[in-house]
């Protein structure tokens, strides 16, 4: 029976650990073809070779997605590998929790690099392709920052909620060419505060990941709800989070 992810190729960045890991192997598992992209290829080396191992394809390359031509070499290799490119995954993300009037100039740097151009550049990388293709589907993951807002947090969710704003232009403007769709999630188990570096916040959250994350397996069912749907069917935002979490 026909799942609809089967046979089809995903690209998809911040490949080497969390909700990007999660999804390869989800992915994987359900025949898709996947393309993987981060910056440590040891890590996506070891998850290339879990794949093959589980009877699934996987090819994988460094991806630095402050570079615009690591993008573009992602979805070249998914093409030259594979023939077309079916999905891209813009996962890689980075935070840098902070007070506004602390101006961390660096770290909002940082992250207006990583989650907002660094899925710009995916999303430039992929569209020719789509277009020549006459389909494809841009997942882009949000966050629920963005849509609650609190203190330490503004920055990050400003670039988040970039991010909301143009998945829903882009979708608009595709008029049915290819999908597009937002994943908000919430506190999810990965590996986002290892580079939060004030000490007071990294420490407030990892804790709440200890006590509150859900696994990154729940956001890679979501990923894979959104793909599977008919190609007349698409799947514009979805939120998903811990049922305990404000």
């Amino acid at each position: 029976m026909e799942n609809g992810i089967d046979g089809k190729v995903v690209a998809i960045t911040g490949a080497s650990s969390g909700i990007g890991e999660a999804a390869a192997l989800l992915l994987a598992k359900r025949g898709a073809k996947v393309v993987l992209g981060a910056r440590r290829t040891d890590r996506l080396e070891a998850l290339g070779e879990r794949i093959k191992a589980m009877g699934g394809e996987a090819a994988y390359i460094l991806t630095d997605v402050k570079q615009k031509h690591d993008l573009l070499g992602l979805v070249e290799l998914a093409c030259a590998r594979y023939g077309r490119l079916d999905v891209i995954i813009n996962n890689a993300g980075m935070s840098q929790l902070s007070r506004i009037d602390d101006v961390d100039v660096d770290g909002w740097e940082d992250m207006i690099d990583v989650n907002l151009k660094g899925v710009l550049y995916g999303i430039a990388a992929a569209l020719p392709v789509f277009r020549q293709q006459g389909s494809g589907h841009i997942i882009n993951i949000i966050s629920t920052s963005g849509i609650k807002i609190v203190p330490m947090q503004g920055v990050y969710a400003g670039t988040k909620n970039a991010v909301r704003t143009i998945s829903e232009a882009l979708r608009q403007e595709s008029r049915g060419q290819w999908r597009v769709t937002g994943i908000s999630p919430g506190v999810v188990r990965t590996e986002l505060a290892d580079h939060i570096k004030d000490p007071h916040m990294k420490a407030a959250i990892t804790k709440n990941m200890e006590t509150l994350a859900i696994s990154p397996d729940a956001i890679a069912s979501a990923i894979a709800f959104a793909i599977e749907q008919p190609a007349n069917v698409e799947v514009g935002d979805i939120v998903i989070r811990p049922t305990a979490q404000d």
